[in-house]
């Protein structure tokens, strides 16, 4: 599946094969321990099965070539069966802090078709409501994240939709977080800032970004470059290193707001710019790294780390230099910018993409731990669009790269320090927060009481000055016919 920003690859042989072997495998291993199919298939056991198909599969369409997987799954065959040996495989004491999150409340009605269309580019639709739209609410998402995985703390993430119609507006995050203070009396949940420098008014936008700071806690801000030439195609883009003279000089006086706000933190979409009829190249990290050298006060976040889904990945070479995740390393070389310093590579979707491409899956994450750093890979994982993060996980605790890869292309282990690091604690020393890792069971009683002891109120955020006005009805006049 897609999350609506790629065109999904078809399956692969061993996709196919394997969602075949593990039905069937289910079946029997169901039927052995008592259980319902659908119960077993949501257990660890399940889990266990699935990665054991999917090794299974990915040997045999390797042993014509007289190797072994680039990338396995460590699950014993007892797993499948046996709930203790699942557990030991895919459970853990690992830190998750999951930087990618995102909802999408529809208690009101956006005014733009893309606002109101677009729960239907994932998967989560299909979670067994009567009206799809409430698979991702506030309640759902808190169920599904912290209830249903392994998730400690979470950030919340921006949407490429206009801000005052998303149905991930400002006040909507912002009532998510509060609900988890109140529900859980702790601070697991961080929140972006949307930032448009490039639609309409720079000098307002600018001004947008210091109310936004004054209004709320601000972890981050979040930005899309193709934004908005990936709805319609008009080359209304730009650059965070300003180095395309076409497009509005907006990234550089975007950034020193940032660091002069104290909010030095910049998250952008970088990659899954492969969509039909949702195309656009400014998706490029290729803005990366010049940026990072010349503002080495901000650090810089490249959601999805430039993966294309219409990309093979293999090894970094100059032949595809320019292509997928590498062309986030091409552009941290030519600028100079070294490992573990102000450039960060996220995963979310990136790694629910590559589960089922197990040779694809060890060279993204043995490029990335090798060229950005071991201490600036990031978890996300675009929840809740594909449900519970749990499988993801789950899969990612398990993932080997072989050591034939570590020899032939100077792959690192992922052993525990380095999975601890890339599950929960880069992004702690990102953030530079304290980590909440108490568990919070809840209930949609807690939350709805948590909203009846502690009212939302948000302050009305329309134009105060003739400048924000004029920027605000020229951003209308482009939006609303969407």
């Amino acid at each position: 599946m897609s999350n609506g920003e790629f065109d999904p690859r078809p399956l692969t042989a061993i996709a196919r094969e394997a969602i075949r072997r593990t039905r069937d495998d289910a079946d029997r291993s169901a039927r052995q321990l008592g259980m319902s199919r659908r119960d077993f298939l949501v257990s660890a056991c399940g889990a266990a099965t699935m990665l054991l198909a999917l090794n299974a599969c990915s040997e045999d369409s390797t042993r014509a070539a007289k190797r072994k997987p680039g990338g396995t799954f460590t699950v014993p065959p007892t797993a499948s069966t046996d709930p203790a040996a699942a557990r030991d495989a895919l459970a853990g004491d690992q830190f998750v802090f999951d930087v990618q999150t995102h909802f999408l409340d529809y208690r009101d009605e956006p005014p733009t078709q893309v606002a109101r269309n677009f729960f239907t580019n994932f998967p989560q639709q299909n979670c067994g409501d009567a009206d799809p739209r409430a698979c991702y609410s506030i309640d759902r998402f808190l169920e599904e994240v912290f209830l249903r995985s392994d998730t400690s703390m979470i950030v919340l993430s921006g949407l490429p939709i206009a801000p005052e119609s998303s149905p991930q507006s400002a006040a909507l995050m912002d009532e998510a977080r509060l609900i988890t203070e109140s529900v859980c009396d702790d601070t697991r949940v961080l929140v972006q800032a949307q930032a448009l420098p490039n639609v309409g008014d720079l000098a307002a936008n600018l001004d947008a970004m210091s109310a936004a700071v004054g209004r709320s806690k601000i972890a981050a801000w979040k930005i899309f470059t193709n934004y908005p030439d990936l709805y319609d195609g008009s080359g209304n883009a730009w650059r965070l290193d300003d180095g395309d003279p076409s497009l509005a000089p907006v990234g550089n006086a975007f950034i020193e707001r940032a660091v002069q706000l104290g909010v030095p933190i910049i998250t952008a979409h970088k990659g899954l710019s492969s969509t039909a009829g949702y195309s656009s190249g400014f998706a490029s990290p290729v803005d990366f790294g010049p940026a990072a050298r010349n503002h080495p006060n901000a650090r810089f976040v490249a959601y999805h780390s430039g993966y294309e889904s219409n990309i093979v990945e293999g090894p970094y070479d100059d032949a595809t230099r320019h292509r997928g995740v590498n062309r986030l390393i091409t552009s941290m070389r030519d600028a100079g910018v070294a490992p573990n310093t102000n450039i960060y590579a996220e995963l979310g979707t990136t790694w629910w993409a590559l589960l089922d491409r197990p040779d694809e899956a060890a060279h993204v994450l043995g490029k990335l731990l090798v060229h950005v750093g071991a201490d600036n890979v990031l978890w996300g994982t675009d929840a809740v669009f594909y449900g519970s993060p749990q499988g993801l996980i789950q899969a990612f605790r398990a993932f080997q790269i072989s050591t034939e890869f570590q020899e032939r292309f100077g792959y690192p282990a992922l052993t525990d320090e380095i999975k601890r690091k890339v599950l929960g604690l880069n992004a702690l020393r990102l953030h530079n927060v304290d980590p909440v890792s108490v568990p919070c069971a809840f209930t949609r009683e807690d939350i709805e009481a948590a909203r009846a002891a502690r009212p939302m109120s948000f302050p009305s955020t329309g134009p105060r000055t003739a400048r924000e006005l004029r920027a605000h009805v020229a951003h209308e006049r482009h939006h609303l016919n969407i």
